[in-house]
């Protein structure tokens, strides 16, 4: 059940392509050689596991036991991830080009293989959903994916797939969350639970997550990630993001969490547009904080604000395309990102083991695809049909004008 190497056929032209064709050919580049190995079960056979390099000091043994280690978790990693950027895309019909609807179908359908293949108790590829601490994060990510697609990788589901699916998001609720953004991967498993018809999902882990983070605000729409403040891209990798989705995804069903939403709305409308500024004239950005294997992940947020039609007021759609596609193409430009059998690799522009936690690994890396959310809007839509524009930096280091920046004060 193979798809044709799209990303491949392009692979030449694709420097001299811009806008959606370009952004399409990367994230089929990124997730082609995930789907097609999950739909033919062969994941854990061919998917490499490349872990942390643990330093020069650092013996074969140590090595040999973290890769072990990390082999429990890193495939629904690359799943889970990996979907939870393209879900938006999986879900809306490209009418208007039937080249790309023929693609999007197709992609689909391996999605909905890979998921099978993931959560079959029967599959070579069965991935671990209660061993240890990290299946909670991943499968997360797996939930987020299912809220963002929820027919394409819900209803379009066999019954056989969904009752798995369910299965194993409940084998999840034995891990306990580290006190940290880790209380918002409980949350959306059992937001996507809801949304999968299951009649057991917990409110109360939604209502901690929700309340936790309200104490963790401080302020001008930045959390800490948990009692701390941690100066990394968390707020993007997971807090801003999982928020806004799981306040959307439970709507109607408390009328406190609902009274929650304009707010957390409001702070991440503002961190889009700190996240804008970020984006350096080149594409470059600040290598701060942890987890920057996960590369332009880190613009999760800014990408989902775009998504949603939620940019802040000054910023257009057609300079955070510019942006994000310049913050793409810096780091893949740079040779090593792949290996030669198409899989990521550890680093943040390039191949650069050493900047992986001992956390990373292989399947880690593709939370990078969270960068691709807007290609769920339609080709009309102002983000890929509008002009190419300069993005904030890239006025201020021209000498143009350029918009003054302005804090949110808490409301009182």
């Amino acid at each position: 059940m193979a798809i044709e190497n799209v990303a491949g056929q392009k692979s030449e032209t694709a420097a001299a392509e811009a806008g959606r064709g370009y952004w399409l050919a990367q994230m089929l580049r990124i997730g082609e050689p995930v789907l097609n190995a999950l739909a033919e079960r062969r994941l854990r056979r061919d998917m490499p596991v490349e872990c942390a390099s643990l330093g020069t000091e650092a013996s074969a043994e140590a090595l040999d036991e973290l890769r072990t280690d990390r082999a429990k978790y890193t495939h629904l990693e690359a799943l889970g991830r990996l979907l939870s950027g393209m879900a938006p895309w999986l879900e809306q019909k490209a009418a208007a080009d039937a080249e790309e609807e023929r693609l999007r179908a197709r992609l689909a359908e391996l999605a909905r293989a890979a998921v099978d293949a993931g959560t079959d108790p029967a599959s070579p590829d069965a991935m671990n959903f209660d061993e240890g601490g990290q299946p909670i994060v991943d499968a997360a990510f797996l939930a987020l994916a299912l809220l963002r697609a929820p027919v394409e990788l819900g209803e379009r589901l066999e019954p056989r797939v969904r009752s798995n699916v369910a299965a194993a998001l409940k084998r999840t609720r034995t891990r306990k969350p580290v006190f940290s953004n880790w209380l918002l991967f409980s949350a959306i498993i059992e937001a996507a639970l809801l949304k999968l018809g299951e009649s057991d999902w917990d409110r109360m882990r939604i209502d901690y997550a929700l309340k936790q983070h309200e104490q963790w605000y401080l302020g001008d729409g930045t959390y800490g990630d948990g009692p701390e403040f941690h100066f990394d891209y968390y707020n993007s990798f997971v807090i801003q993001p999982m928020l806004v989705e799981l306040l959307e995804a439970v709507r109607g069903q408390e009328a406190e969490w609902d009274a929650m939403q304009p707010e957390i709305e409001s702070r991440a409308c503002r961190f889009a547009a700190i996240q804008e500024r970020l984006i350096a004239p080149d594409g470059s950005y600040p290598p701060l904080g942890r987890s920057l294997a996960y590369r332009f992940g880190a613009f999760h947020s800014l990408a989902q604000s775009a998504w949603r039609d939620r940019l802040p007021a000054g910023v257009s759609a057609g300079q955070v395309r510019s942006a994000l596609e310049a913050a793409v193409r810096r780091t893949l430009d740079m040779p090593g990102n792949f290996t030669a059998e198409g899989w990521l690799t550890l680093g943040f522009c390039g191949h650069q083991p050493g900047i992986a936690e001992r956390y990373i690994s292989t399947g880690s890396a593709y939370l990078c695809a969270a960068v691709f959310l807007p290609l769920g809007l339609e080709a009309a839509h102002p983000f890929w049909s509008g002009p190419e524009e300069a993005w904030t930096s890239r006025k201020a280091w021209a000498g143009q004008a350029f918009p003054i920046d302005s804090a949110l004060k808490r409301h009182i």
